[in-house]
């Protein structure tokens, strides 16, 4: 599949959680995708955490910008999976994801999930993901 960054980006900005949130997708080859979502006050639950339904989102949406760099955009989630490792405390949320095998119906992913502090990145969640090719009519 042969989509641009700024196809991909374009993608996000039609999704409006993702809008909401502020995410912004910075890289996006077959290869690996990284997403970024600033962790604002909005968006960490009592404890000053993110909140882990946007760790989740992360994770989620990530695992399908790479799917969908080998398969093309007509995909949904099949399923994931996601374990959190530690609190996501810092500035920013980085979602890196890559395909682990891509059929041509489905393709299974990974993504890791860094909390960055200062500079540093830390891994706070891992996920892994099947994505499925949309069928032209849904019933």
């Amino acid at each position: 599949m042969n989509r641009s960054l700024e196809d991909a980006r374009r993608t996000l900005e039609a999704q409006p959680f993702s809008k909401l949130l502020g995410a912004d997708l910075v890289s996006y080859s077959p290869e690996e995708i990284e997403l970024h979502v600033p962790l604002t006050d909005q968006l960490k639950q009592q404890h000053g955490f993110a909140h882990g339904g946007v760790v989740s989102y992360a994770a989620d949406n990530a695992l399908t910008f790479a799917a969908g760099a080998v398969l093309g955009p007509a995909i949904v989630t099949s399923e994931y999976k996601i374990n959190y490792v530690r609190p996501a405390i810092g500035e920013r949320l980085i979602a890196r994801a890559s395909v682990v095998y891509a059929g041509k119906t489905q393709a299974v992913c990974r993504c890791d999930l860094f909390a960055v502090s200062d500079g540093q990145e830390v891994l706070c969640a891992v996920a892994q993901g099947t994505i499925a090719v949309l069928r032209s009519s849904i019933s």
